[in-house]
């Protein structure tokens, strides 16, 4: 048996359902970071499917553009605008950026991020601080830019931060678990502060997801990911995008400080052990 490649292939993303009606996001421009690859693709083709202008940002420009390739042939308006999240400057570059060419973004979609599967023990220190600047400092950095550029000019916008499974773990991957559930109680802090300016801040979080980022775990950990939730399967890329829009849309108008799982009921049930599960846990 050949071993599984996760990840759906561009056509067969173009061809996921959604429940939301064409030209939702007319005349809305969507920041989507992280987008050149599983979630974060996902989310820009679906926006850019209900006609939003997508700005497109992440580390690598090859990457983003098979995203804007995707939404050539959706028919979406687009702009790429390489970042590291992990350099303020590069932020503040990109932000600026959108400003001069009239696209400030009215929705922000948190995605970038990164970790590597290795038992909490082993972390060196260089590993967990570079996962905790990218996964906490970096999101905090996009966050509290786009609210600035919001508050002076006067104007609403609405943040969605993509996490991960930290309210029962995800064994082997201790360094994110922390700056996933430090970015959770941050945006409901924020989310009181900037309510007056009319800014809504919430958060996603998935639980296991077919994307091609699947494919950096020990095969073991594959093997045992559809079988983490009741559900016994792995969600996909859509029911985080389908997420993210109820949040931003009006349909999440009376919504702020939340965090919406997508996890097929993981935190009620399951475990996620991304390196070797020990002896003493297996049944």
């Amino acid at each position: 048996m050949s071993e599984r490649r996760f990840g759906l292939s561009d056509d067969a993303l173009l061809q996921l359902e959604t429940v939301y009606r064409d030209g939702l996001f007319a005349g809305r421009t969507v920041l989507v970071t992280g987008a050149g690859t599983g979630i974060g693709k996902g989310i820009s083709v679906l926006f850019g499917r209900l006609g939003a202008r997508v700005v497109l940002s992440s580390r690598s420009e090859e990457k983003l553009a098979t995203t804007a390739a995707l939404l050539d042939r959706v028919g979406a308006e687009h702009r790429v605008h390489p970042a590291n999240i992990r350099e303020p400057d590069e932020i503040d570059a990109l932000f600026a950026a959108l400003e001069e060419a009239d696209a400030v973004p009215d929705v922000v979609i948190n995605n970038a991020g990164g970790q590597f599967p290795q038992a909490s023990t082993a972390l060196s220190d260089k590993g967990w601080r570079a996962v905790i600047d990218t996964n906490l400092n970096g999101t905090w950095t996009v966050m509290q830019r786009a609210a600035r550029i919001w508050q002076r000019r006067r104007i609403p916008g609405s943040i969605v931060n993509i996490i991960a499974p930290h309210r029962r773990g995800m064994h082997g991957v201790a360094h994110t678990v922390a700056a996933r559930a430090a970015v959770d109680h941050v945006s409901r802090n924020v989310a009181v502060e900037w309510a007056p300016d009319g800014i809504r801040v919430n958060c996603v979080l998935p639980g296991p997801i077919d994307t091609e980022g699947m494919n950096v775990y020990p095969a073991k950990a594959q093997a045992r990911m559809a079988k983490t939730n009741p559900m016994r399967r792995l969600g996909d890329v859509q029911d985080v995008a389908q997420a993210c829009v109820y949040l931003a849309a009006d349909s999440g108008k009376f919504v702020t400080g939340e965090t919406l799982v997508v996890d097929g009921g993981h935190q009620h049930w399951g475990e996620i052990w991304l390196t070797d599960e020990p002896e003493h846990f297996r049944s």
